[in-house]
């Protein structure tokens, strides 16, 4: 159940089905994020790769070989894979030319299925482990890979909106289209031998339902199985039973539903977040819980050992309290922290989430306990367009792209202020990708009402960041406009942070990467230029590095720098040099979670076909 809703983080380890002693996680490695090799049995991790950039994607097949991309600076790289003991490195399938990961399935006998993107199609190939490739579908667009059936003779595709199911030769098996009424969202086959059943989620008239397919029988509803905001779900062992979490105004449920007896069951887990959780065989629950003021941890109902995560406090400074704000379409959703024992009303930070479809989440982050243990209070809004409070929040865009949500982060700051909560006069903002639109683009439709603003990677130009991203976020420019620039000019126009760089007089740290495919360097320079014709008063930082970074070193930089600048344009140079936790794991400020671009890289139901700018 794993969502991968931002840059990269701890989760549950995958394990091998053979052998579930056997597993594979990521972690720290040198300030760098890793894959390493995990025998519960033995209490014993191994370092699997070593590469000077970090690797995100890992995972381990049913013979327990352990798999990991072997990516560039720019993404693009493939598949490679060493016994778990270890051993040689090999190509996971030869003769497959270098892409972008768009999915890896392994069967029960060896056959690989990898999915391969260019920027404008994505491939699919198939072939047995470490043997050669045949090219089985190749088409436009972005499709992610979702599973191969136990036997390797089915492939799950999801894209545009649609899920296609082929045969391991490429021919169309069935495809399932999302309809008028909702989405549908491929979640991989059953694991038991012989089975062929695949995992859906439908978004149905205002709600989320499990659903499946089979070839006999086609596609099921699960109607007894409904929530009204975004889920997610995985197979157990046995076939038949299906643990699902739900995102519920930023905080997590799990449930399991037996697809046989029709029943759903709550699961108890303390209030808070779950990262990931899993059914083991026997019927153990794991999952990787936390909280915004206690760090994640590992948890087994069974005692199960796993591997310990880096040791820190069992809580973190600052007290944590939901506030909601009457709004148009329904209040808005704040999570708010507080210094411990504050003397009147702190200087803030607003740290807003990216996406669009997304949500802060009542879970630890290293970027508010810095900011908490420095003396500002930290606020989290989940606008209009977050993911987790249902289909009609999440389409509510009433005022327009970027400007309502920008509307909600201008309401709940009047509101914290008149609850005394906040200064009215030290409220600053702090975004990345997504989120740091919003930041450009609120100090320049309402100037003067914030006092600083930090944005890293943002999308400053709309209209240039449409001509120059990846096409999976040209759709989804297109599909938040409806139209391109050349259809609808004006709403981009209207939308678009450059548009208004002349009327921003607040002070503005802006951190780029001169690699970022997503959003591109060129349509931030030309933000920047905009803000120096202006005489606008700012900073940047450039890195040598894409959007998604997994090199602790950067994200500890834009860190320290941010905090700094923050701290000066909110309290002056007197007050004391702000503090910052210790460094953990790939170097981030985040105990086990990987939080520091605050992004999510697929949108709309945690699911990895939704491609989202963060």
């Amino acid at each position: 159940m794993r969502d991968d809703y931002q840059v990269y983080r701890a989760a549950l380890p995958e394990v091998c089905a053979a052998d579930p002693a056997k597993m594979v996680f990521t972690a720290d490695a040198e300030g760098r994020c890793e894959v390493f090799a995990w025998d519960a049995a033995a209490r014993r991790a191994r370092q699997v790769t070593r590469r000077p950039r970090g690797t995100l994607h890992g995972a381990i097949d049913r013979d327990a070989h352990v798999w990991w991309f072997d990516e560039d600076e720019h993404g693009s790289g493939c598949w490679r894979f060493q016994p778990f003991a270890g051993g040689p490195d090999r190509a996971g399938l030869t003769n497959v030319p270098p892409g972008l990961p768009r999915g890896l399935a392994v069967g029960d006998h060896g056959t690989v299925a990898l999915a391969a993107g260019d920027g404008h199609t994505t491939a699919v190939h198939v072939g047995p482990r470490g043997g050669a490739a045949r090219t089985v579908s190749r088409v436009p667009g972005h499709v992610t890979l979702t599973g191969i059936t136990p036997g390797g003779r089915l492939l799950a595709l999801a894209g545009a909106g649609a899920v296609t199911v082929l045969t391991s030769e490429g021919a169309v098996r069935a495809v399932l289209p999302g309809g008028d009424t909702g989405r549908l969202w491929s979640l991989g086959f059953a694991p038991t031998a012989g089975s062929e059943e695949l995992l859906l989620v439908r978004e149905y008239d205002d709600r989320y339902l499990l659903a499946s397919w089979q070839p006999d029988t086609g596609l099921t509803t699960h109607d007894w199985c409904a929530f009204d905001t975004e889920i997610t779900a995985r197979w157990a062992g046995d076939g038949r039973t299906v643990l699902v979490r739900q995102d519920r105004h930023g905080r997590s449920t799990l449930h399991r539903a037996d697809l046989t007896a029709r029943t759903l069951t709550p699961v108890p887990t303390p209030p808070g977040t779950l990262l990931d959780a899993a059914i083991r065989p026997g019927g153990d629950l794991h999952y990787l819980w936390t909280a915004t003021g206690l760090p994640p941890r590992l948890c087994s109902t069974r005692g199960t050992a796993l591997p310990v995560l880096p040791g820190l406090p069992d809580r973190f400074p600052g007290t944590h309290r939901d506030v909601w704000t009457p709004g148009p379409d329904g209040p808005v959703h704040t999570l708010l922290s507080l210094p411990d024992e504050p003397r009147g009303p702190a200087p803030a930070v607003f740290l807003v989430h990216g996406g669009p479809a997304d949500h802060d989440r009542d879970a630890y982050d290293g970027v508010v306990h810095s900011l908490v243990a420095s003396g500002f209070a930290v606020a989290r809004v989940n606008y209009r367009g977050s993911t987790g409070y249902g289909p009609r929040w999440r389409r509510a865009f009433r005022d327009g792209v970027g400007l309502t949500q920008v509307e909600d982060l201008a309401s709940v700051r009047a509101d914290l202020v008149a609850r005394r909560l906040i200064r009215a006069d030290a409220v600053g903002l702090w975004g990345t990708s997504w989120g740091g639109y919003l930041v450009l683009l609120a100090l320049g439709t309402r100037p003067g009402l914030w006092q600083a603003g930090v944005a890293v990677k943002p999308v400053a130009d709309c209209v240039a960041a449409h001509r120059t991203t990846t096409p999976a976020l040209r759709a989804l420019d297109e599909r938040l406009f409806d139209g391109t620039p050349d259809d609808v000019p004006e709403r981009y126009a209207r939308s678009s942070p450059i548009h208004y760089a002349a009327a921003v007089r607040d002070p503005l740290l802006v951190a780029a990467a001169t690699h970022d495919a997503k959003c591109p360097p060129g349509q931030i320079r030309g933000y920047l230029a905009a803000l120096r014709a202006a005489g606008a008063r700012h900073e940047s930082l450039w890195l040598d590095s894409g959007h998604d970074g997994y090199d602790g070193g950067d994200h500890v930089t834009v860190l320290r720098r941010a905090v700094v600048f923050l701290d000066r344009q909110l309290r002056g140079p007197a007050h004391r040099h702000p503090q910052t936790p210790r460094p953990t794991r790939s170097g981030e400020h985040h105990t086990a979670v990987h939080t520091t671009e605050r992004r999510r890289t697929h949108a709309e139901g945690h699911h990895p076909q939704r491609p989202a700018r963060g």
